[in-house]
Formats: structure tokens, sequence, C-alpha cells
């Protein structure tokens, strides 16, 4: 029995020993939190800038042709040539800059407030294009077996709502 009470009475003590001596340690994991998070999202928008990049190119691969790229990244007929995709893949660089720079991650000869807008544009756009996806995912607008409406349920809107969720969380600190 005494055995018992005194394993539970090291139990309490260690947590309260254990938070008064690193009074600092929540700030810092705040930090490395914010960090991390930023780190995330700008690899998120990274990624996807290199896509646009790469779709720059002329190749569409992972679809046969351009039609087919269009129809599973957008269900739409939309062209993949370096005029439209190039823009793009800069302003995803751009953002992915910016939401570093709200993490903490780089310096940036800007005001607090330019990331901080940043990260604000990227958690709306974000959480609209998941909000969308879930119209899409009751089939509204979509056909039946599309690739598009398997990636919108399997990645597309998943990772929309987390990346929201994430911005948000991100602007918030």
């Amino acid at each position: 029995m005494s055995d018992r009470t005194s394993h539970s009475t090291t139990r309490l003590e260690a947590p309260a020993a254990a938070g008064s001596s690193t009074r600092a340690t929540p700030l810092a994991s705040r930090s490395a939190r914010r960090r991390t998070v930023a780190v995330a999202l700008a690899g998120v928008l990274g990624v996807d800038a290199g896509w646009h990049l790469y779709w720059a190119t002329g190749t569409t691969w992972p679809a046969r042709d351009a039609y087919s790229l269009s129809m599973a990244v957008l269900n739409a007929k939309v062209p993949f040539t370096p005029i439209v995709v190039l823009p793009l893949a800069a302003a995803l660089a751009g953002t992915a800059l910016l939401l570093l720079a709200r993490g903490g991650v780089v310096r940036l000869p800007l005001p607090p407030t330019v990331p901080r807008l940043a990260t604000a544009v990227v958690a709306a756009g974000t959480a609209i294009r998941a909000a969308t996806g879930l119209i899409w995912a009751t089939g509204a607008g979509t056909v039946d077996g599309s690739a598009f409406r398997l990636l919108n349920l399997l990645l597309y809107t998943p990772l929309c709502a987390a990346c929201a969720g994430a911005a948000w969380w991100l602007v918030k600190e």
C-alpha cells in the first residue's frame, strides 16, 4: 500500500517539478509549432508551384494530354500553357515565402501585416476550395468515376481543409 502511495506521489511531484523549472518551454514550443505549420503550408504551395512549372514545359503527366490534365485538376477545360501556369507558379511560390515569413522562418523587408494578410488569403482561399469540394463530393457538377471526382474526394478537398485550418491557426498566432 505504501508502495502505491509513494508511486502516485512521485507521479504528482514530477510534472509539477518539470513545469516549474521550464517556464519558457510553452513559448518555445509554440514558436516551434508556428514554424512547423508555416513550413508545412509553404511546402504544399511549393509543391503546387513546382507542378505548375513542370506543366509550363508542355508536359501533361500524369495525364495523357492537356485536356485530360485540365479535367482531372480543374474539372473544366482550361489551357495549361506557360502564359497561364507560370503566373500561378510565381504566385504560389511568393505566397509560400510569405507563409515562411509569417511563421518566423525567414525575414522579409515587409511590415508584419503583409505576411499575416497573405496567410489569411491562403486560409480563406483554401476554405472556399474545401467547401466547394464538399459540394462536388455530393456529385454536383462532376461525372461519376471521373479522375477529378476521385482526386477531389481523396486529395484536393481534404488537403484544402487541412491547409485552411492550419492557415487560420497561423493567422491567429
